[in-house]
């Protein structure tokens, strides 16, 4: 099993300001790559102070031009946001000033505050992310594209500059339902899921539907990968767990705002709602713990069958935090775990020129 730390953006305190928040993104992602992280995650989204990543791919090819090692994974660029027939040049572009790291995470969103504002109705997102999917792998492996769909129709084009990687870079579909994960492995996608905070038997169900895909497939299964986000917090002790818990209840009351809730932002701010769940409850549900303590609970995750634990660990707590706790992940659980090297995915999924 392998880790990835997710760069997730999150902006409690709107006064400490994009740059801040940006530069600490790039220095998390430069000691993951020293430190022997597998990857770093970059999310997608606009107009919230929660994931906040505009554009995924700038960041990935920033990310890129400072480390030396890294997978870079969108986590995940939403489609319907998006026209393929540019995104595709962008991703290409991405994926040459990216030396053939960059590993393609997709989904459909996730919030209607977001999409709606963008001029996508959450209700449209499904069909449309199916599509765009369909356009978007047809445009990176194709030239001389033609379409007449439902939402995109256009005469015959080619997108250029063309991959680096070949066929495309890596593709992963983000899902969460545990059908949806079935069907997407089955037609022989990569997997991104999360639970969200939800139990640990909603991450089996999620895991052992993929699992079920990849049996189904025999073979032409073999190389298929699951990555599953889950918040994850390395704490110097159990006071310092506490706190990160009390951090991780806050933070979920504004995901929750945005995710099922009414969307109620204010200035980019998303207002904190009150949460049905408790905050024992969540931290039964998340692994926010001394590192001797996080070693036995990932063991699960590891027979499980997961391939790559995406790392969410920025609840809002200090840069100097975030990056300690990274290298007591590094150093005191991840060597229990890790085997493979950070370019195996690449070098089993595609070649280069």
């Amino acid at each position: 099993m392998e880790f990835n730390h997710f760069l997730s953006s999150y902006l409690p305190d709107l006064a400490y300001g994009g740059k801040r928040l940006l530069d600490d993104m790039v220095e998390q992602a430069k000691l993951a790559d020293r430190l022997g992280y597998r990857g770093v995650s970059i999310p997608e989204h606009h107009l919230i102070n929660i994931l906040l990543t505009p554009s995924p791919l700038q960041m990935a090819v920033k990310v890129a031009a400072e480390t030396e090692h890294l997978e870079l994974m969108t986590s995940v660029v939403v489609l319907p946001l998006h026209d393929m027939r540019m995104l595709a040049g962008e991703i290409a572009q991405a994926d040459i000033l990216c030396d053939g790291r960059l590993i393609l995470g997709v989904g459909r969103g996730a919030f209607a505050y977001e999409t709606g504002r963008m001029g996508v109705p959450i209700e449209t997102t499904r069909a449309k992310f199916e599509e765009s999917l369909e356009v978007l792998t047809a445009l990176l492996t194709r030239e001389e594209v033609s379409w007449d769909g439902e939402f995109y129709k256009f005469e015959a084009l080619t997108t250029m500059p063309r991959p680096m990687t070949l066929p495309m870079p890596p593709l992963m579909i983000a899902v969460m339902v545990p059908e949806g994960i079935y069907a997407c492995a089955k037609r022989g996608f990569h997997i991104q899921t999360t639970p969200l905070q939800g139990s640990h038997d909603k991450l089996l169900a999620q895991v052992n539907a993929f699992k079920r895909a990849k049996a189904d497939l025999g073979d032409a299964g073999n190389h298929l990968r699951l990555s599953l986000s889950r918040v994850i917090y390395a704490a110097r002790d159990e006071n310092d767990a506490k706190e990160k818990i009390a951090l991780a209840h806050s933070y979920y009351s504004r995901f929750d705002n945005v995710f099922s809730g009414p969307g109620i932002v204010e200035h980019g701010a998303i207002a904190p709602l009150p949460r049905e769940q408790s905050m024992e409850e969540l931290a039964d549900n998340l692994i926010i713990c001394p590192p001797a303590q996080m070693v036995d609970q990932l063991a699960a995750y590891a027979e499980a069958g997961i391939d790559d634990v995406i790392v969410s660990s920025n609840l809002g707590q200090s840069q100097s935090e975030s990056l300690e706790a990274m290298q007591r992940l590094a150093e005191e659980v991840m060597p229990y775990f890790t085997h493979t090297a950070p370019s195996e995915f690449s070098q089993s999924t595609g070649a280069t020129r």
